[in-house]
């Protein structure tokens, strides 16, 4: 049994600051990489680090600089880097076995049983991926197996990878180009930035009665799949009304479509439940995992209702690399040790820890417009004016970065900030790095005059 005390930290020590940041090996570092290496994220552009290390909730650098990880490695290291127990269990099949297709191995199956013993409603049929996007991928040519339709309608601002049918399913740059046929969107309810410039509840769910507007008047009457973020993660961490997601489900079965919840980015506790369409007890017909699901190791998972669980037998389903050993030891120590932790609960409270403080910095600071998530999916939008809301894109790379060079590992979108830290962080710890972020917000004003 690996010592539960495995990440404690002395809070006060950190972060460790040895060098100006980034280091000078980081900078090397990178140099070297980007000479070959093209695409990276904002994260790196912003502030191009090179890292060396992780333990826990913090992240050492190559020239030994220790970071808080508010960041989890984009939603993907929920438990905190190297939990011992994950990396026994990734290890021990490292030396046996790593890969023999798709043939079945007991840790498979173990991971296959409690994977279904676990997801919500009939979630029985599963396939078990390498990346979120072949998941998603997946998902949706199933759906177009089991209904016998083609159509899918999608959300703004929504993220499902970067393949084609993921990419058509959401606009999250415009250099994506054109999405396939048969791909629509709609707008989704952000009662922060309302497409209708509505108020909620005084709007009465107008967002919903568009959606049947876009299925009546822009599709063919061939509706596979509504597919959806349950909360957004690009997006912003947007999280609906109560009311929208079980009413998604009803509109869903009125016109004989399937409900997709693609949970790459919220499952495994990232926002207070094991997958957060728990939140509102709504089922879907398919839903994807990955991210948090084996805890920085690549493993995703497709899940479908016994219903259309067959329709995985007729989409040559299977992948290369897709449940190997190594992923199913991964994901069923994740699994594990979010219950033997009870780490759900701990993302709960997280959360609330973390908006009590940011709802205070919100009445503090002119520049942050609004503050949201649940659990540990959580963000800080920016903006020039609280009363007109315009997006401050310029405070939120000079926040972003001002508060990496202050040792916070975290996430960028534009003029919003994004929160991810491991489901497994102190309370104490959360509040340092916030300390972090309004210092660095603090700093910001000033340089603009505010």
């Amino acid at each position: 049994m690996y010592d539960k005390n495995w990440a404690k930290v002395d809070v006060k020590a950190l972060p460790i600051i040895k060098t100006e940041l980034p280091g000078p090996k980081s900078r090397e570092y990178h140099s070297r990489s980007a000479k070959y290496m093209k695409g990276y994220s904002s994260q790196v552009t912003l502030f191009p680090v090179a890292f060396e290390s992780g333990k826990g909730c913090t992240l050492t650098d190559v020239d030994g600089n220790t970071f808080i990880d508010f960041s989890s490695g984009i939603y993907v290291s929920g438990l905190g880097h190297c939990h011992p127990k994950i990396s026994e269990a990734v290890a021990k099949y490292a030396n046996q076995l790593m890969n023999c297709h798709d043939f079945t191995t007991e840790i498979k199956m173990k991971l296959l049983e409690k994977l279904a013993s676990i997801t919500m409603g009939d979630l029985n049929g599963i396939q078990l991926y390498d990346s979120g996007t072949t998941a998603v991928e997946a998902g949706l040519r199933c759906a177009r197996t089991a209904s016998g339709k083609f159509e899918f309608i999608s959300f703004w601002r929504d993220f499902h990878g970067k393949t084609m049918g993921a990419v058509s399913c959401a606009i999250v740059d415009k250099s994506q180009g054109m999405r396939a046929p048969g791909f629509f969107l709609a707008p989704r309810p952000n009662c922060y930035r309302c497409p209708f410039k509505m108020k909620h509840p005084e709007c009465n769910f107008y967002c919903a009665d568009f959606l049947e507007n876009v299925i009546k008047n822009e599709t063919s009457g061939q509706l596979a799949a509504i597919i959806l973020e349950p909360i957004q993660g690009w997006g912003g961490s947007v999280v609906p009304p109560d009311d929208f997601i079980p009413r998604l489900r009803k509109i869903c079965d009125k016109y004989g479509a399937l409900l997709m919840a693609d949970e790459v980015l919220t499952c495994m506790g990232r926002t207070g439940k094991m997958f957060a369409m728990e939140h509102w007890n709504t089922t879907p017909d398919i839903t994807t995992l990955g991210k948090g699901f084996g805890n920085g190791f690549p493993v995703t998972a497709m899940c479908v209702s016994d219903k259309h669980k067959d329709a995985i037998e007729k989409i040559s389903a299977s992948s290369s690399y897709g449940g190997n050993p190594m992923a199913c030891a991964a994901a069923l120590a994740s699994i594990e040790v979010i219950e033997e932790e009870n780490l759900c609960e701990r993302s709960a409270h997280l959360g609330d820890v973390f908006l009590k403080r940011m709802n205070k910095m919100k009445e503090e600071h002119k520049i942050i417009g609004d503050v949201r998530g649940k659990g540990c999916l959580l963000a800080m939008e920016l903006v020039k004016d609280q009363n007109n809301k315009e997006p401050f894109e310029e405070a939120g790379k000079l926040v972003y970065q001002k508060a990496f060079a202050r040792g916070l590992a975290w996430v960028p979108a534009g003029h919003i900030l994004r929160l991810s830290p491991p489901i497994i962080m102190d309370d104490d710890l959360a509040l340092r790095g916030l300390d972090i972020i309004e210092e660095s917000v603090a700093e910001v004003e000033r340089h603009f005059g505010f």
